[in-house]
């Protein structure tokens, strides 16, 4: 019986690692204040579109759930209501009320923008970030003391983000086969979005070759950033943020509410705020043991 139980807890105590509630309030400062950005500028959908019927293929997630067709008058609430709530969101007031409304609002804005134009694979972990903040409660950008429900949430976002790569890598086998490592992919890419920096690499088309071998490579690895001790998994973190930032120079593509979700679960961004008593986390690395006095022969 007890083989049976000690993978469960080991499992529980993995799943619900405690972390700072410093670190939501961090998180969820910069999550709802990419709100607004992503209506405006990334994902802008205005009440013009209610008239584009042609243009509209609603998602299988909007069918499943018979989300009505965007009138001009839905568009407009759910967009002015998104860049009302979310920047009173972002001070901590009402987290679990403001947060769950923000989540229903800006989904059903998402499925809008993606039922008329294509669906990008980087909003899930933030779509899945917006949907656990909420159920923390209040957590200020002080307070340090170790929470399990904040673990909880951080754990969905990650698990969130490493299934964003890996499943990345696995559509491109399933529907591209394994041409997609072997065929030009890259070379049409800079060819099609290349800057002047992608563009000498098109002289040397086996450097773009090897490559998408290292994209996909990286993509089925991504679990192991999960399990790696916490100065390993700042490093991988790291080497993520330079692809991102790499491939944005080279082909001007970015995955930025991905790579917003990939810094601020992974890393220990309650250091960004000052003050605040700090505890020790089991995310973190374990402080150095203190050495004991030494015991004199003097009245000992």
């Amino acid at each position: 019986m007890d083989a049976l139980v000690k993978p469960g807890v080991a499992f529980a105590s993995w799943w619900f690692a405690p972390v700072p509630k410093a670190r939501i309030a961090v998180f969820r400062a910069a999550a709802y204040l990419f709100v607004p950005l992503d209506v405006l500028l990334l994902h802008p959908v205005s009440s013009e579109h209610a008239s584009a019927a042609s243009l509209y293929q609603p998602l299988i997630v909007g069918k499943l759930l018979h989300l009505p067709h965007p009138a001009a008058a839905l568009i407009e609430v759910v967009r002015w209501s998104l860049l009302i709530l979310s920047p009173v969101a972002a001070t901590g007031r009402l987290p679990r009320l403001l947060g769950g409304t923000i989540a229903v609002l800006y989904f059903e804005w998402i499925v809008i923008a993606f039922s008329f134009g294509k669906v990008d694979h980087d909003r899930f972990a933030y779509l899945v970030a917006l949907a656990v903040l909420p159920t923390v409660g209040r957590a200020a950008f002080r307070d340090r003391t170790p929470s399990e429900s904040a673990g909880w949430a951080m754990r969905c976002v990650q698990l969130a983000v490493v299934a964003t790569y890996f499943l990345a890598a696995w559509a491109k086998v399933r529907f591209g086969g394994w041409g997609w490592v072997n065929s030009a992919t890259l070379v049409r890419a800079v060819l099609r979005r290349g800057t002047f920096i992608a563009d000498p690499l098109l002289h040397h088309a086996e450097l773009l070759h090897w490559a998408q071998w290292g994209i996909m490579a990286m993509e089925f690895s991504s679990p192991v950033i999960l399990f790696v001790k916490p100065r390993y998994r700042h490093l991988l973190v790291a080497a993520f943020v330079l692809f991102h930032l790499s491939v944005f120079a080279m082909i001007t593509i970015m995955f930025w509410p991905h790579v917003l979700c990939l810094i601020f679960c992974f890393l220990p961004t309650e250091r960004l705020v000052a003050g605040g008593r700090a505890e020790a986390s089991s995310e973190e690395d374990p402080p150095p043991a203190q050495a004991e006095p030494a015991v004199t022969s003097s009245g000992q």
